[in-house]
């Protein structure tokens, strides 16, 4: 069976240390330990790093030892993902100061995840949002619907 194809935005990365938050950091734990098995195929893009960039420093460097523990694809921002995002924040589905949501769900249509994962609530994992990416997605040529799903909605029984 194909493996699903999982962009993962800078939330879960940030989630797998969320002591404030036991309950999703251990979801988030969970995830990772079928990243680390193969289950799936994660893909992360430059936007991520620019976002872990600015943490503070003890959390980038954190961030950065998970990322290289996990090994996932690396996705430039082609033009064509611009360009979504751009839409994106023309219909207001995402506010404008937060182009960086619209560039992580861009980035992963133009690219065909089968999801997007995250712990954004607000912007990016609620059914109305869904709805609004999509129907912008459609109007652009984009035709394959992506998932925007949390860790726990993607996490299986693997024994």
């Amino acid at each position: 069976m194909r493996r699903l194809k999982l962009y993962l935005d800078t939330s879960v990365w940030n989630f797998f240390f969320a002591d404030d938050a036991p309950e999703k950091r251990d979801i988030t734990k969970e995830f990772f330990n079928s990243v680390q098995k193969g289950v799936y195929e994660i893909y992360v893009s430059d936007v991520v790093f620019k976002e872990v960039n600015n943490a503070p420093e003890d959390k980038k460097v954190q961030l950065a030892k998970l990322i290289e523990q996990c090994v996932p694809i690396k996705l430039d921002t082609p033009e064509e993902a611009e360009k979504l995002a751009a839409v994106y924040l023309d219909k207001k589905i995402i506010p404008e100061i937060k182009k960086d949501d619209a560039l992580h769900i861009g980035i992963a249509t133009v690219f065909e995840m089968d999801a997007v994962i995250t712990w954004n609530y607000r912007h990016l994992a609620n059914l109305r949002k869904v709805e609004l990416f999509h129907s912008a997605n459609l109007e652009a040529g984009y035709f394959k619907k992506i998932e925007i799903i949390t860790p726990m909605e993607v996490i299986r029984d693997e024994s």
